[in-house]
């Protein structure tokens, strides 16, 4: 099944020895559940899925699934090369991981009908249900949505492009379809940042979002979404001027950083998950000092728009170093799961 919420897309410690660093991980996931995803992505983009060796990413969906024990789905990240991209498929199955978000492959671009043909062929490695992350050389038109409700392992698309005018029409063309599957079909928003886009991507229908902010700064990523789904504008607008605005024209500043800014915040927060891997480059220092500076407006924001009436709940008790181990933080909000989306053995 697919769930319906706000989706955690957990970072990839490293060591200085640049190894995964489980223990880390572990202190990680545990505080992401402690602020109540609906699901967990792992070795995914903003997990540095192309960086990792085989090994590393069997080991750190095995080591996810085994933390998570059942709260939430946890899925994992498989693409690239055809070949990898089975693999990893393979892998993840074994691993115990409820589902894959397919990322797109790299380098080798081709037609929509040579994409189909790869969705087919990744998909049919395992019984996993998949999510077809829709961006770069994954080209994925209206057509090829409506191709896409045939292939039974197929659950949904994840919209990475920003095209909202293709996504309106392929969402409308997937639900007016009448095929069994054209309810349940999911549709996720996975731009950069997408708070900045949820309320016009809940205008055509897709109301779900995975949020990197709720890697660092989860406070700030959970009153939002309370706000947007209260109908809080109030508060979600404060949020997008004070906080999500300037942090997306940080972000912008040098390639790669929808990642090392997200690590850099994960490190403000207290938790010590290294750098990011070759060809990402870790956050310059004056950056990773605004973005603080961003944090503290962000939280103010919350604070005064809260006293003012708003309806998201207080920041307050959110900060750097605030990182709750195991055990002392408060219980995940119960995910809202969408109908279970059929997958053929």
């Amino acid at each position: 099944m697919i769930p319906s919420g706000l989706m955690s897309f957990p970072l990839t410690p490293f060591t200085p020895a640049d190894e995964v660093d489980t223990h880390v991980f572990t202190d990680h996931v545990e505080d992401q559940l402690a602020h109540g995803p609906a699901a967990l992505f792992v070795a995914c983009g903003t997990g540095e899925y192309s960086s990792l060796s085989a090994p590393e990413y069997a080991e750190l969906v095995r080591h996810a699934v085994r933390v998570v024990a059942g709260r939430v789905p946890v899925f994992a990240g498989a693409g690239g090369g055809l070949g990898n991209a089975r693999a990893a498929v393979a892998a993840a199955s074994d691993a115990g991981a409820d589902g894959i978000l397919l990322l797109p492959p790299y380098l080798v671009g081709g037609t929509e009908d040579g994409y189909l043909a790869y969705v087919e062929s990744v998909a049919g490695a395992g019984r996993l249900p998949v999510l077809v992350y829709r961006r770069g050389l994954a080209r994925i038109g209206v057509t090829t949505a409506l191709r896409l409700l045939d292939v039974p392992q197929v659950a949904g698309i994840k919209e990475g492009e920003g095209d909202l005018d293709s996504m309106a029409r392929t969402v409308t063309a997937v639900r007016t379809s009448g095929h069994p599957r054209a309810e349940t079909f999911a549709f996720l928003n996975g731009l950069p940042t997408a708070e900045v886009s949820a309320t016009a991507c809940r205008a055509i229908g897709v109301r779900d979002y995975s949020s990197a902010v709720l890697c660092f700064a989860p406070d700030i990523a959970r009153a939002f979404h309370t706000a947007l789904t209260t109908g809080d504008t109030a508060t979600t607008d404060r949020l997008l001027a004070d906080f999500y605005l300037p942090l997306t024209a940080l972000r912008d500043q040098v390639p790669g950083y929808a990642v090392s800014l997200v690590k850099a915040g994960a490190r403000l927060r207290g938790l010590d998950v290294g750098h990011v891997r070759a060809p990402l480059v870790d956050a310059a220092p004056d950056h990773v000092d605004q973005l603080k500076d961003l944090l503290a407006q962000g939280r103010r924001a919350l604070a005064e728009t809260t006293g003012a009436g708003g309806g998201a709940a207080p920041a307050a008790a959110e900060g750097a170093g605030t990182v709750r181990t195991p055990g002392q933080g408060a219980p995940a909000a119960p995910a809202v799961v969408a109908p279970a989306v059929a997958v053929a053995p």
